[in-house]
This record gives structure tokens, C-alpha cells and sequence, in this order.
């Protein structure tokens, strides 16, 4: 039996950026060839944060869009919008009743992002979010889910409900998930705060590369990275993290050790390695843009492979939905 695999990312911003494409992204597709692949484009989960309506629509065409343009297949994996399958909203509301209140109020995510924003702008949603991720797993018995050390504590509260259901309704209600941790996969850091993952949330602009981003923009972020003082081009995340994190990128992108990277640049300044690095960047990310602009400009075919997508993923989540309802002892719709 194929073991099954799920992932999915909000469409929050207009564009992903290199953490996404080198943290999530490039892993989707390789795991599409050895598993059964489901990826999403969790539009659910955005609303946590009030977006405007237009502005969500184009957000999750674009995110679909840059699924495709970094080879996710949809002869290979099934894409959807997580909103066109309602059963997700259906099985966490089940799950909420297998949460308690202060398990939901410790979780790490509620915490920060509640206290940056403040009570009064804090939703029941965000408090919530961690119920809604568990079934978007649990609703496709996924056997593994690709995950960052940062999302290990929203997993384990998905395998903590899955055996919570398998207690209570019997074994086999829910398949308990496992995490897939690729530990090669560079973790990218901010260009401007290279202390900071890289992220949509950055306090500045200039700190982000973005699939979508225009190829001479790219270029003048990475030549403006912030580095230090001493100009010898060397990898120690402590004490030179700007510097190393250009390296990371550089390994990551051309596939070459660090070490062997250091090597060629013994002598040089950090200005020769920035430009080298930003053609890297620019060749990299360049047909990945093209190809997102093509889907892009063309929606009635993108809604037509989300479409498809929708309608396999659906097929899934009714049966474990009937499965858990069942078990539960929900009456079941009669028939006409």
C-alpha cells in the first residue's frame, strides 16, 4: 500500500518566497513520485486574519499557480482548495469536541501570534487553527506529513486527537500520522535579519525573496543582504549569520557542499559572492515565475485542475467522514 502524504500552505501573501520553495515546495514534488501526494491550498486557515475578499481570491489562484509552476503534477498528486471540500470544516468541528481549552490555549502559534496582535483582535478561529489542521490530516488518512522542527507541536496534537478517536470509537477510526522531517533541507533565514526565519510576516520587504518577485528586485535584495563587518566569506551561523545564510542559499539552490563553496571564494570580498549568488537566484526562481504568470493568466484552466483535485479529494474525506459518524453514532441521512 502507497503511504499517504499531505501538506498545504495558506495563501496569505502574493507571492511564496525561497523558504517555501526550498522548505516545502521542492520536497512536494519529490515526495509526489514515491507517494500518494495530496497538497492544498488551505484557505481556511487565512481567514484567521480578515483578508480582503478579492485580494483572498487572487491569493489562492497565485498559490495554486507557484504548486504547479515548482512541479507539483496533477497527473501525480491531487491539488485542491481546501474550501472546496467542506468536510474539512465538518470533521473539525468533531475534533473540537476531543480538545480541552487548555490544551487548545498552550499550543505555541495561539500564544505569539495572540499576543502580538492583542485580545480584542484575536478571533476564535486563530484559537481553533490547530483543530482545523488536524483535519485537514486526519480527513485523508495521511501516513506522513512534511513538516519543520517549528510545526512538530501542531502534529502532535493531530496524532494525540487520532488516538484519542481510535480509543474512544475503536482502532482504525483514525490513522495516527507520522512526521516527515527531510533534515537536509536548508532552513532560510531573513535577508535584513538573518537571525529571523525567512517569512511572509518580515518586518521588511527587502528581507524576502519572492517566487513572483521581478528578477532585477531579487538581484538588489540579495546584493544588499545584510552581512558584517570583517569581509571574510566564511560558514558560522553564530558569529557571521548573514554571511552563512547566503551560503545556505547557494548550497541549496546549486545542489554543492558549503565547504566547497567557502573554497572558491577564499580571498574574494562578499560582493563577489552576492552577485554570484543573485545569478544563481535569478536562474532558479525565473522559469518557476514564468510558468506561475502562465497559470495565472490562464484561471478557467487552473480552476479546472482544481476542480478535478477537489473532486478526488472529496471521494476521501466523505468516506472518513461516513467512517467517524458513524462510529459516533451521528443518525445517517436517509436516502431518497
Amino acid at each position: 500500500m502507497t503511504t499517504r502524504v499531505f501538506s498545504g500552505m495558506q495563501p496569505t501573501s502574493d507571492s511564496l518566497q525561497l523558504g517555501n520553495y526550498l522548505g516545502a515546495l521542492k520536497q512536494w514534488v519529490a515526495l509526489q513520485e514515491t507517494h500518494d501526494a495530496i497538497y492544498s491550498v488551505v484557505d481556511l486557515h487565512a481567514l484567521t486574519v480578515s483578508p480582503d475578499r478579492e485580494v483572498l481570491t487572487r491569493r489562492t489562484r497565485a498559490t495554486a499557480a507557484q504548486y504547479l509552476a515548482a512541479g507539483v503534477n496533477p497527473d501525480r498528486a491531487t491539488l485542491f482548495v481546501q474550501s472546496h471540500v467542506p468536510q474539512h470544516a465538518e470533521l473539525t468541528w468533531v475534533l473540537s469536541t476531543f480538545m480541552g481549552m487548555g490544551e487548545a490555549s498552550r499550543m505555541t502559534q495561539f500564544k505569539d501570534k495572540s499576543a502580538k496582535v492583542g485580545e480584542a483582535a484575536t478571533n476564535v478561529g486563530l484559537f481553533t487553527y490547530p483543530v482545523l489542521m488536524a483535519a485537514d490530516i486526519l480527513l485523508y488518512d495521511t501516513n506522513v506529513v512534511p513538516v519543520g522542527e517549528d510545526q512538530r507541536q501542531h502534529l502532535e496534537i493531530s496524532r494525540d486527537l487520532a488516538q484519542r478517536l481510535n480509543k474512544r470509537l475503536g482502532e482504525g477510526t483514525a490513522v495516527v500520522p507520522e512526521a516527515h522531517i527531510v533534515k537536509e533541507v536548508a532552513k532560510i533565514y531573513d535577508l535584513q535579519e538573518p537571525t529571523s526565519k525567512m517569512s511572509k510576516s518580515s518586518s521588511s520587504p527587502n528581507g524576502l525573496i519572492e517566487i513572483l518577485d521581478d528578477p532585477k528586485a531579487i538581484a538588489k535584495r540579495i546584493k544588499s543582504a545584510v552581512t558584517d563587518t570583517d569581509n571574510v566569506i566564511a560558514f558560522d551561523p553564530q558569529a557571521k549569520p548573514g554571511i552563512s545564510n547566503l551560503l545556505t542559499i547557494y548550497s541549496a539552490l546549486t545542489g554543492r557542499p558549503v565547504a566547497d563553496i567557502v573554497a572558491d571564494y577564499e580571498g574574494k570580498m562578499y560582493g563577489h559572492l552576492k552577485v554570484d549568488l543573485a545569478d544563481i537566484v535569478v536562474g532558479a526562481l525565473t522559469p518557476v515565475r514564468e510558468a506561475s504568470m502562465e497559470w495565472m493568466e490562464s484561471p478557467d484552466k487552473l480552476d479546472d485542475v482544481l476542480a478535478d483535485g477537489a473532486a478526488k479529494a472529496t471521494v476521501i474525506a466523505q468516506a472518513t467522514l461516513e467512517r467517524v459518524y458513524d462510529r459516533l453514532g451521528l443518525l445517517p441521512l436517509k436516502r431518497r
